[in-house]
């Protein structure tokens, strides 16, 4: 499991509708590793939970950590692999007494 990568506080203001926080770009600049392109943009995917004791003693009732969760990657299914006249069955090819 990989370390939580904390990017800053913030602070729950107009009964909830709204979170404000600060983002430590020096923190954000090390997380490159989680950054990811999408049609030559760049973007990092991140979470902004409450903290459990909340408020903090500063007031902050919310944290901001990069989403460092990474899916196995799934084996992509390639034709070329299929043996040929296999048609996707488990039982064993055998000629059909009929």
């Amino acid at each position: 499991m990989e370390d939580k990568i904390y990017l800053g506080n913030g602070t729950e203001k107009f009964q909830g509708n709204l979170i404000s926080f600060s983002l430590n770009l020096s923190k954000l600049r090390e997380a490159k590793e989680h950054f990811f392109e999408i049609d030559g943009t760049e973007y990092i995917k991140l979470q902004v939970q409450k903290k459990k004791e909340s408020p903090d003693r500063y007031g902050k009732t919310h944290y901001v950590q990069v989403d460092t969760f990474k899916p196995e990657p799934k084996n992509e299914f390639n034709p070329q692999e299929r043996p040929v006249g296999d048609v996707g069955r488990d039982e064993p090819e055998e000629d059909l007494p009929f």
